[in-house]
């Protein structure tokens, strides 16, 4: 059994409700340069880093006259601005960051966004002192589903992976996290909460921040999870 001692939360979906953001912040921008951007096709590349789905689009519509920073820069300005104009929190996350911060937890930000979206988010929301290290997956050689950027979060709170709890809501991100080595909770809507794909890479799932409970996962006990997934409903 070991003890959790530090927290590390994604960004996108689990912080700030930023799905919206982006997907009009990449529509805009590939439709400027011709691309004919469609639903389907934004939903492979919702858990991608912003390099990564700039070169998916190119590939797919190659476009002339700016370079692939050059529109990948657009895209983040505008998400910026627009976290900026729009940006809001998901639910629960300040009341349980507070809460996780009084009881002595070590908190972490691990993104596969660019860092200055960080500062944007954390600004907005009025919620940086709560954390004690941030990482970026433009920081890394890949970002998530490869395991990276939740190793140097570990690193940075000078915690071991086996010692820290991971909120995700997506099926790479989960999947980097448990490469790491760390116990993961994913956050899914109340819609897609019979959706069985993360039962394989999530410890527990929740819907909802307001009621969670963390104290029931001061410990966590291999032997009981594997018998017994746990969920909320709120």
């Amino acid at each position: 059994m070991e003890k959790i001692e530090a927290v590390i939360f994604d960004m996108d979906g689990v912080i700030i409700d930023s799905e919206p953001l982006w997907k009009k912040a990449e529509k805009k921008v590939f439709s400027s340069v011709g691309v004919k951007v469609s639903d389907e096709l934004s939903k492979i590349t919702e858990s991608m880093t912003t390099s990564d789905v700039t070169r998916f689009w190119y590939e797919k519509q190659p476009w002339e006259k700016k370079t692939l920073e050059e529109v990948e820069n657009e895209v983040v300005d505008y998400v910026e601005f627009l976290i900026e104009q729009e940006g809001v929190a998901i639910d629960g996350i300040t009341e349980l960051l507070e809460k996780l911060k009084k009881q002595g937890h070590k908190i972490g930000l691990a993104t596969n966004s660019p860092y200055r979206l960080i500062s944007a988010v954390l600004k907005k929301l009025n919620i940086a002192g709560y954390f004690d290290a941030l990482s970026s997956a433009e920081h890394e050689l890949q970002g998530k589903p490869d395991p990276a950027i939740y190793l140097t979060v570990a690193s940075k709170l000078n915690t071991k992976p086996e010692k820290c709890i991971v909120f995700e809501d997506s099926y790479s991100g989960l999947t980097a996290a448990k490469c790491a080595g760390m116990k993961t909770i994913a956050v899914v809507p109340k819609h897609t909460n019979n959706d069985t794909k993360y039962d394989e890479l999530a410890d527990a799932r929740i819907t909802n921040f307001s009621q969670f409970d963390f104290s029931s996962f001061e410990s966590f006990d291999d032997e009981r999870l594997k018998n017994k997934r746990t969920h909320w409903e709120v």
